[in-house]
């Protein structure tokens, strides 16, 4: 039988990671990461628990990737730390991995494989063909599975309006020659399924920033996601026939760009681009800079311009700032942030809730319902996005004339089954969310995310004292310290009255065996309830009692 099991992205968004198996080969499709939600406190990223591929790493054959973004190829080096195994992608996604794997001292031992779209591989019993498909970063492909079972399409992020760039668009030729081939199982992104219509098309996104050039007096500092080359394209075609000047700045984006150049994915005159040190070499009005920073991260180049921390680059009167993306959901407040300052700073700020300055890469409801004409599927599996998006998209499924009974809304850990018998969600595989929080991967749990999350809120008191072994007196102390949970200049009684709890605690303790010991087990909850009724908080307690 084939089994489709996903790891992750089915009921989130990000952590796209897919096992496609049958007999004794296992495929993973993308192995994507997801940024920390709110209360994941001090985490740097999430990835799939990968313990059902791990525990079966012998039947691993390859891992095919879609896309560059890091929601499908961002954990991609916790998966090869523990198997090596052959990756396939596109010129571009495999350069944004390659620099991945060197950062992580994986390089060297990957095996890398370039496969462009229109091209197929054998990984069998699986044949892979890559379709071109139109998202926000270039490169991007579907697949077309030949499997013993049938031919299974999965979409990768994809939309099919129109691109104002050639060789970008969605190839719907192919799709459809999948669907005269006949489809057994689409599975399609899902991610603005609740939108309706078409994407607008990116001709309408150039008109807009090409009249804020035009119109600007000074300046015009564009933040963008780094790996949306196409809109770089745009900005250099738009600045080709004046005398502005691009710049690069910010970590990412130079990467992007250094990479698309030279895969020829990007085409910039050598006399228009510029570094950071001429900058003062040129008058305001030429010049235009692209940066990062767009979602309001703090370290990030646009962040530390409009704080004027940025070393080279101070924002001033006279500059135009372009927020060229989608406001992600969390990142509001952030970004909000940056707009505030830039503003005080005495730029003119531009972002989507007051021009049309970005287009979404993922399709709307009338190209998923395309994408189901085409292929003409006798299953459905909605992907990518959370499960609201999921059911949403089974019901369009539905509407287009697939048997509801045909339509697979499963989740993270689902097993799809299909053989002779036609296709069922099997049993649930256990799954996951893995916790990177700088070298440490998996050690932090729920526990440790709810101590941040009460040291965050309610802050710490530390208890320091040394007491006689033999008679239990105190014989230093107690000293207490508070982090984060009371003025202590202004309200120094609090923690005065404290010690007095303290030494009753002491008083008690002193007539039994193991005084040091009673001490450490009952001070924690006198504290918690002295604080709780005289400031209705409950501080992480840390007794630190010493026998002498």
């Amino acid at each position: 039988m084939l089994k489709i099991i996903s790891l992750g992205g089915l009921g989130e968004i990000g952590l796209n990671m897919m096992a496609l198996e049958y007999g004794d080969t296992i495929v993973v499709i993308d192995a994507g990461l997801m940024f920390p939600e709110d209360y994941m406190l001090g985490v740097d990223y999430v990835i799939p628990d990968m313990g059902y591929i791990l525990r079966n790493k012998s039947r691993l054959r390859a891992l095919v990737l879609t896309h560059a973004h890091e929601d499908h190829i961002g954990a991609l080096p916790y998966l090869l730390r523990e198997v090596n195994l052959p990756v396939y992608g596109t010129p571009f996604t495999l350069g944004m991995v390659r620099h991945k794997l060197e950062e992580h001292g994986l390089l060297a031992t990957a095996s890398l494989n370039v496969v462009r779209a229109g091209q197929s591989i054998c990984v069998s019993p699986f044949s892979f063909e890559f379709i071109r498909v139109h998202h926000s970063v270039v490169d991007g492909v579907g697949l077309a599975i030949d499997t013993p079972c049938g031919l299974i399409v999965h979409t990768g992020d994809f939309k099919i309006s129109d691109s104002t760039i050639a060789g970008l668009e969605t190839d719907v030729d192919a799709f459809d020659r999948c669907g005269q081939r006949g489809v057994l199982a689409l599975m399609s992104d899902s991610t603005n399924v609740e939108r309706e219509g078409r994407t607008p098309s990116d001709a309408r996104v150039r008109q807009s920033l090409e009249k804020i050039i035009v119109n600007s007096p000074g300046r015009v500092i564009v933040a963008l996601f780094a790996s949306n080359i196409s809109r770089i394209q745009q900005i250099v075609n738009i600045i080709k026939t004046g005398s502005r000047k691009i710049m690069f700045n910010g970590r990412s984006i130079e990467l992007s760009v250094k990479i698309a150049k030279q895969m020829n994915l990007l085409q910039i005159p050598e006399h228009m681009e510029i570094s950071i040190e001429d900058v003062d070499q040129y008058p305001d009005e030429e010049l235009i800079i692209l940066t990062t920073g767009s979602q309001g991260e703090p370290m990030s180049a646009l962040a530390r311009m409009s704080t004027g921390s940025h070393k080279q680059i101070k924002t001033k009167p006279g500059d135009t700032v372009v927020l060229s993306s989608k406001f992600i959901p969390g990142n509001e407040k952030a970004i909000a942030k940056i707009i505030n300052n830039l503003f005080r700073k005495g730029a003119n700020v531009i972002y989507e809730k007051i021009s049309e300055i970005h287009v979404s890469g993922h399709a709307f409801r009338d190209e998923l319902k395309m994408m189901i004409d085409l292929t003409r599927p006798r299953y459905f599996i909605p992907i990518h996005g959370e499960y609201r998006h999921l059911y949403h998209h089974a019901q369009l499924a539905a509407e287009s004339g697939i048997p509801r009974d045909c339509v697979m809304l499963a989740e993270n850990g689902d097993k799809i089954v299909f053989g002779e018998q036609g296709g069922r969600i099997s049993e649930r595989i256990p799954t996951s969310r893995v916790l990177v929080d700088g070298k440490g991967i998996g050690d932090v749990g729920r526990s440790v995310l709810k101590e941040r999350r009460l040291l965050s809120e309610e802050g710490m008191v530390a208890v320091t004292m040394a007491i006689d072994e033999e008679t239990g007196f105190v014989v230093y102390g107690p000293e207490i310290l508070s982090k984060g949970f009371v003025f202590e200049t202004e309200t120094g009684h609090i923690i005065e009255d404290a010690k007095c709890v303290v030494l009753e605690i002491v008083e008690e303790a002193v007539e039994l065996p193991h005084p040091a010991e009673v001490i450490r087990r009952r001070l924690p909850g006198a504290l918690r309830e002295y604080f709780n009724f005289t400031m209705r908080r409950r501080p992480v307690i840390l007794p630190f009692i010493l026998d002498v």
